[in-house]
């Protein structure tokens, strides 16, 4: 009985952690590319090991304020430049979208302290260097807001990273 039990609980974590990839993977794959500016920070001493951490600009001024007053967790109705770069507009309050306005989730912890997303960007040791120019953060999101990062850019916009050849 036991062993069923066990074996039974296992499945059903499997089928868990595999929806989750699933659904990130569906992101990546369909999901609208979105540039959110980093805020500004000393590259020196965020990077720690083999990760930086990101702290977007949209989380802070008009978002932070609607925030605070909003739900802990929702979505942000953002509009994006000719560069894909995003800008706050308001929150999502279940009201149909305008053309040209997307969604961003968000969630609120601690003192207003606001998550877009990842919060971190992890890249192999010795690669700092790469990164450290990273301006803006590349997420794919989905139409319901869900984001995934999947790189860093500059201040012109190019990817960042190693050459294909260093890899």
């Amino acid at each position: 009985m036991k062993a069923a039990v066990f074996w039974g609980l296992a499945v059903v974590v499997l089928l868990a952690i595999s929806g989750l990839i699933l659904h990130k993977e569906h992101v990546l794959r369909t999901g609208r590319p979105v540039l959110l500016r980093l805020a500004p920070r000393d590259p020196r001493s965020l990077i720690q090991g083999d990760y930086m951490v990101l702290r977007y600009r949209l989380a802070t001024g008009d978002a932070a304020r609607a925030v605070r007053e909003g739900p802990a967790d929702g979505r942000l109705v953002i509009t994006m430049d000719e560069n894909a770069v995003a800008q706050f507009k308001r929150l999502h309050h279940q009201e149909p979208l305008a053309e040209g306005e997307f969604l961003l989730r968000y969630r609120r912890r601690g003192e207003g302290e606001i998550r877009l997303g990842a919060e971190s960007f992890f890249f192999q040791e010795g690669h700092a260097r790469y990164y450290e120019n990273a301006r803006y953060g590349e997420l794919r999101v989905a139409p319901s807001g869900q984001s995934v990062l999947v790189g860093l850019r500059g201040e012109a916009f190019e990817r960042l990273g190693p050459p294909s050849d260093e890899e």
